[in-house]
This record gives structure tokens, C-alpha cells and sequence, in this order.
């Protein structure tokens, strides 16, 4: 877990540019070419068009699936960039390309916006807001931009949201919804709907209560602010013991899903505060949870807690995916996620919001869960398996879960619900007594050093073999079955997927810097490319005068780096991989020899 924390700017901005109060212009006050701009209204957010890649997974549904079909498994091995643009920072690069109408939007960590001709790579505007020096960052990244009418929204690591002119780069508003001094920070995507703006805070390492708010679109003010941790009033609170609650993290990290025909907004949340499960007895609503809010008034009408009195760090903050499948004879509206825990969860959703449980089973090695209700899908321990204030346990999945925030993605015509997974990784605590807290320190009632090497191989495997750890994994939704398996053998995988209307599948995530397509039916990879980094972007995909492009950001840093090194320290000499380079880079490929034709 190198760089745990890093404070103040990364790298300087690329020198092509120069700052201009906040947004950064061409040399010589020059401007690029302007692009006809087309605003994004609540009906194209809902129903977007093939050629655009209007937020973080492609719809409000979380699918990662793009309908365009004109790259396939025939002439992907044609696949070449179209252009490259470096961003000029340093660390985890995890945002989409997001691409409206020839204009793509790419947020980077410190704060960054760019807008791009998405045909030339040309650079239309630069923004990037001045972090407070002294910010210690945990995780220096950003997980990309919403779009709404002309502008563009994006959060940052010192707690705020900004509105940004699409067309100009300038600042519309600026609203901080808490005070960085005292751990909160944001990483997200904005879902915007309705004419809202919906975040949530990180910071559930400092002692914070998670909480999920929405901001007008046009003036940034509060319509709503809806707590993940449940307090005095909540008909939940009785889950948290005395003051417990005020510290109680809920994290919220990921951009929500969202069902316009119901107005329910489905997120993942984080692990509770602090990590050790005896400073806070209870089942600790509404932690490690998905929570259905109605957008109009930010009400919790439904949950569902994947695990209780969490012990592991297993945050899921993964929006679940909304598909319909078919099981029993009957059409189940279901809400689908690959659980940090290591199991995957099927539940159905309700008009009126309610959740219930359909189905869970682990897609990795899962030694905690002793049992799953099948009627609630709660589930029982092995109590040997539960760290705590001076109880020492081994666990597996380790902190980092059989599948961390990376997104999992759905494709419609294959019918397959796709998982970017790690397996036979574990890890071994012990807690202490987490003190005071102190506002922007650390609070989780684990020595750091107890958290650098916690990480462990699981018993039984033999080192001096190549061994499966990284892989992606296909299921069927409809049968609750694994399809295929792609492994990556010695290698963690971090990597979002995309998938395509010919079936395909892409994905970085590898340490070896490699960005691959694959068969979505089969799981045989049919072409790979080195990048400059290793990739942790989400990939995405539009089309101009006829073309498709592929769209993602090299850039690697954060837990996947950090994840990297404690294999390192676990596997022998020999088997050990090489920590990829770190700079972002936005890559976008076409197909050789496509011809652009008129649309």
C-alpha cells in the first residue's frame, strides 16, 4: 500500500497549455475549433443515443454496454489509436471518456477536466481547481464527469461539486458539501437526473457518516441530504450502540444506478467505522449495503445489507446493475452485484422500493460466511474468521474483496453479466482501540503496519506454480451460473469493463500495462495492446461520421498499486511482477482502415 497518503498538486500541467484563471486556454489566447454542442436532457439521459457515452457506465442502468457493433472479433486485430493525449498528472487515472456530440470530457486525478475534439484529440478547454496544500489525499483520483443541459459537473478530493460551462470550461457554481479538515472527501461520478446533481462523501477511514446529497443543477443549492449511517430518528438506528453512529463511515464512492420509470436511485455503500466490528456492536445500518432512495426526496425506501457488523473492509459500494431476468417461470426486475465479499448477489426490486433477496453465491474463495438465510440472504459467520480489538483472524477474501470498485458490466445480446475478479487473496488482522478521533486522521482501530501486510495467499497454494488470481469471470443471470473463466494467472486484475454489440469485451486492469479485447460468449482473447501505464480507466465507445471508437485512460496508482506491492512481498523472487509506470494517458483506438461515411 505504497503512497498511502499523498498530499498537496501532482505533476505539473502539460506545457502545450497555460493557465488562465482556473481554465487553462491555448497558447497565446488562441481557441480550438468549437464543436457543435448538443445539451443532454433527462430524455437522453435515459434513453442515449448509440454514438454518445453520456455517463460513467453508458446508461442509468450501470450496464457498460455500448449497441455499436462495428468493431468485432473479426477485425479487432486491426485495432490501432486513432490519437493519444496525456494529461499531465500522476496516480490512479479511473474516469470514463465521456463523449457527447464529438465533444469528450475526461476527468483526472487533482481535479481536472478536459474537453476534446473526440475526432483529433485537439484540446478545446483545460479546468483544474487549486487543491489546499496541506490536503492529504487517500485515494488521489476522480471517476469521471456528469453532463446536463450545458454543463458539466465533476467532484473533488476536498469535498466539493463544480459546474462547469460545457462549451467554455468556465465556473458556473462551486458547492463544498463538508468540510475537508475533517476526512470527507469525493471521488465519484455525478448522477444527474431530474435536474439533480447526486453525490456521495468518502472518508469513512477518518471517522465520518457517510451521507448521499443532491444539488440543484442549475444553482448547486442542497435539495436533499440523505445519511448512510443511521441515526437518532432513522427507524433503523437501534443497529448502532450509543454514539457509534457519529463515526460510523458508510462511504459512498460509486456513481449510483437509476430506474427513471420508478424514480429510484440504487447505491453501494462502504464498510462501518472503525474497522473493528467490536467498536460498534450492531448490524450497523446501512453499511456495506445497497440503499434504494427516492430522487425527488432523497428517502431510503428499500435496502438490502450484504454483510452485517462488517470486520473486513469490505466496502460495496458497486452500484448493482438493473436487468430484467427470467427465473422460475416469471420476470424478475432484479438488481445484480459482484460483492466485494466475494459473493454474488441477485435481489428483486419493487415499484414502491423494498428489496428482497433472491439469490447469493461466491464467484471467489469465501471462508467468512457460514450460511446465508435463504429467505433474507443474511448471513452467519465462522467466528474464527472475525478480526477484532486484540483477536487476531485470517479471512478470505482479503481487504481488497474478490472484486474491489472496478465495475462489473452486462451485455443484452449475449445475455451474460460479466465480473472482473481476484481470487486466492486474503488477508490477516488484529485491531486496537481506536482512541479519539481526531478530525482528518486516520480512524480505523488498525495499527498501519497490521494494514501494509495484511495481505496473505490462500492456504494450500503452491507457490512455485503459476496460480489463478486476477481473471474475468462470465455468468448467466437467468441460471445463476458461471458461463466461463478468463484467468490472468500471477496478476491482481483492476480493471472496468466495457462491453460491446458484437459480443466483445474490453478491459486493462493487468499490471503489465496491457489493454485486451475478448469473445463475450467464449472468453478467448482476440487482441491485446502495451499501454504507457497500467489500466484502471473505465473503457467507453462512440461513433463520429461512421467510425467506432474505443476510449480509455492509462493510469495506474491507488489500491491497485497498493494491492500490487503486498503480492509482491507474498509471491517468491522469481514470481514477482513489476510495478507499472505511473501517467495518464487518454488512448483512443479505431479500426485501420475504416472508412468515415456520412451518417
Amino acid at each position: 500500500m505504497s503512497r498511502l497518503v499523498r498530499k498537496g498538486l501532482a505533476a505539473a500541467a502539460p506545457v502545450a497549455l497555460a493557465l488562465a484563471g482556473g481554465v487553462l486556454a491555448l497558447p497565446g489566447g488562441a481557441s480550438a475549433a468549437p464543436l457543435d454542442y448538443k445539451p443532454v436532457t433527462d430524455q437522453r439521459l435515459a434513453n442515449p443515443e448509440p454514438e454518445n457515452w453520456l455517463q460513467y457506465r453508458g446508461n442509468y442502468q450501470g450496464w457498460g454496454y455500448t449497441p455499436l457493433d462495428q468493431i468485432t472479433a473479426k477485425n479487432v486485430t486491426r485495432l490501432v489509436p486513432a490519437w493519444s493525449l496525456s494529461t499531465g498528472v500522476s496516480e490512479g487515472h479511473q474516469a470514463p471518456p465521456i463523449v457527447n456530440n464529438g465533444v469528450m470530457f475526461v476527468s483526472t486525478p487533482q481535479a481536472q477536466v478536459l474537453a476534446i475534439n473526440a475526432r483529433t484529440g485537439e484540446v478545446l478547454w483545460r479546468y483544474q481547481k487549486e487543491l489546499p496544500p496541506e490536503l492529504s489525499q487517500l485515494h488521489p483520483t476522480n471517476r469521471g464527469v456528469g453532463l446536463y443541459g450545458d454543463s458539466v459537473f465533476v467532484t473533488t478530493t476536498d469535498a466539493c461539486v463544480i459546474a462547469l460551462g460545457a462549451t467554455t470550461g468556465k465556473v458556473k457554481w462551486e458547492k463544498c458539501v463538508a468540510p475537508w479538515k475533517d476526512g470527507y472527501y469525493m471521488t465519484l461520478s455525478p448522477l444527474v437526473a431530474k435536474g439533480k446533481v447526486v453525490v456521495g462523501v468518502s472518508g469513512g477511514e477518518y471517522g465520518i457518516r457517510g451521507f448521499i446529497t443532491a444539488l440543484n443543477a442549475e444553482t448547486g443549492d442542497e435539495a436533499w441530504k440523505t445519511y448512510t449511517v443511521a441515526g437518532p430518528g432513522d427507524p433503523a438506528a437501534d443497529t448502532w450502540k450509543g454514539d457509534s453512529w457519529k463515526v460510523g463511515g458508510g462511504s459512498v464512492w460509486i456513481q449510483g444506478s437509476y430506474d427513471p420509470a420508478t424514480n429510484l436511485a440504487y447505491y453501494g455503500t462502504g464498510n462501518g467505522g472503525p474497522w473493528t466490528p467490536d467498536a460498534r456492536p450492531g448490524d450497523n445500518l446501512y453499511t456495506s449495503s445497497v440503499v434504494a432512495l427516492d430522487l425527488d426526496s432523497g428517502a431510503i425506501k428499500g435496502h438490502h445489507q450484504y454483510h452485517w457488523n462488517d470486520a473486513w473492509d469490505w466496502d460495496e459500494v458497486s452500484a448493482p446493475i438493473l436487468i430484467d431476468i427470467e427465473r422460475g417461470g416469471r420476470t424478475i426486475p432484479a438488481a445484480i452485484h459482484a460483492g466485494r465479499n466475494g459473493y454474488l448477489w441477485t435481489l428483486e426490486r419493487t415499484k414502491e422500493g423494498p428489496l428482497t433477496f433472491v439469490e447469493g453465491k461466491p464467484f471467489v474463495y469465501q471462508n467468512v460466511f457460514a450460511s446465508l438465510d435463504p429467505k433474507t440472504g443474511r448471513p452467519t459467520y465462522n467466528q474464527e474468521k472475525i478480526p477484532g480489538i486484540n483477536r487476531r483472524a485470517a479471512f478470505c477474501p482479503g481487504l481488497w474483496g474478490g472484486k474491489d470498485w472496478p465495475p462489473e458490466a452486462y451485455n443484452p445480446k449475449t445475455g451474460l453479466f460479466y465480473i472482473p475478479s481476484n481470487d486466492n487473496l486474503c488477508s490477516e488482522l488484529a485491531g486496537t482501540q481506536a482512541g479519539l478521533r481526531k478530525p482528518g486522521e486516520l480512524y480505523i482501530g488498525i495499527p498501519i503496519d497490521e494494514v501494509l501486510n495484511s495481505l496473505r495467499l490462500r492456504d494450500g497454494v503452491d507457490k512455485s506454480k503459476p496460480f489463478a488470481i486476477g481473471a474475468i469471470q462470465a455468468w448467466d443471470p437467468k441460471t445463476g451460473k458461471r458461463v466461463w473463466t478468463h484467468d490472468f494467472q500471477d496478476t491482481a486484475m483492476w480493471g472496468p469493463l466495457l462491453t460491446t454489440g458484437s459480443g466483445l469485451i474490453f478491459a486493462g486492469g493487468t499490471s503489465d500495462r496491457k489493454f485486451r479485447a475478448f469473445d463475450g460468449t467464449t472468453g478467448k482473447m482476440v487482441w491485446e495492446t502495451r499501454l504507457n501505464s497500467g489500466v484502471t480507466g473505465v473503457p467507453s465507445s462512440y461513433m463520429i461520421d461512421g467510425v467506432q471508437y474505443i476510449a480509455v485512460q492509462a493510469g495506474w496508482g491507488v489500491d491497485a498499486d497498493r494491492m500490487l506491492n503486498g503480492l509482491n512481498a507474498v509471491l517468491p523472487e522469481e514470481r514477482r511482477v513489476s510495478v507499472a509506470p505511473q501517467g495518464g494517458v487518454i488512448w483512443v483506438f479505431r479500426v485501420m482502415g475504416e472508412e468515415a461515411t456520412a451518417q
